[in-house]
């Protein structure tokens, strides 16, 4: 059975349980904020080098991005 992961999924989650705006992390990131929300919405993939950013805006390893079932939720 092949799992789907959703990385915006994650990242919003993520980003909602450290009680941070999407502008926080954009600037953190070094993103827009109009990007952020694409890749929230599941509308972007973020690139490799985006999603360290982010992971490292957010206080993650990047792999936690795409792990299903992570704990830090």
């Amino acid at each position: 059975m092949q799992v789907v992961v959703y990385v915006g999924d994650r990242i919003k989650q993520l980003r909602d349980a450290r009680a941070l705006t999407q502008e926080e992390v954009a600037e953190k990131a070094g993103i827009t904020v109009a990007a952020l929300s694409r890749i929230e919405r599941n509308n972007a993939e973020p690139r490799p080098t985006t999603r360290r950013k982010l992971a490292r805006a957010l206080g993650v390893d990047p792999e936690d991005l795409v792990q299903v079932g992570g704990s830090d939720a």
